[in-house]
């Protein structure tokens, strides 16, 4: 019996948060930064075929960012298909009343490191590149955060969306331990 109960509620959690996302998905306040478009080819038999790969941030200044990639023969397809791949991988983030994160991380993707510490009101987003791109499209107004290893725009947009989704408040972990 219990059993079942734990099933509906996990499959009722499920439909819920599948709603969310298709409510998300169609929201047209959402923001695109083109981080980087490079040109890649692909050796082939017949020759070289060149396309083109874009890497763009996508959020909506109020929590919630994705990073997507996409490859296409040119330009504006890459950008689409790369805002469709931001669009699926949206992440929701806790931000507090001062526009800053709520405690620091550290994350590692690859040979990137990134470390972010929370920071007074007024004192802007002190960070570089992809770093600063996705805090700024997330809605972080005021964090220091700084990149260590690898300058691979990808992968730093990457480990900073991985520290971002490691956030966690003081309601989720007093729910996690039972405390309400």
């Amino acid at each position: 019996m219990t059993t079942d109960l734990k099933e509906v509620n996990r499959l009722e959690k499920r439909t819920a948060d599948i709603k969310e996302r298709l409510r998300t998905i169609h929201d047209p306040k959402f923001i695109e930064r083109l981080i980087k478009i490079s040109r890649v080819t692909k050796v082939t038999k017949g020759g070289k075929k060149m396309s083109f790969r874009a890497v763009v941030v996508i959020g909506n200044e109020s929590g919630q960012v994705g990073v997507g990639i996409g490859k296409a023969e040119d330009v504006v397809n890459a950008f689409k298909k790369a805002k469709a791949d931001g669009r699926k991988n949206l992440i929701k983030i806790p931000i507090t009343k001062s526009l800053s994160i709520p405690h620091s991380v550290v994350s590692n993707t690859g040979a990137c490191k990134i470390i972010m510490r929370p920071s007074i009101e007024g004192s802007g987003v002190i960070a570089g590149g992809a770093v600063r791109t996705v805090l700024e499209v997330a809605g972080i107004k005021n964090v220091i955060a700084k990149q260590l290893g690898s300058n691979n725009l990808l992968n730093n947009a990457r480990a900073t969306i991985i520290a971002l989704k490691s956030l966690t408040t003081k309601s989720q972990i007093l729910e996690k331990r039972d405390l309400n």
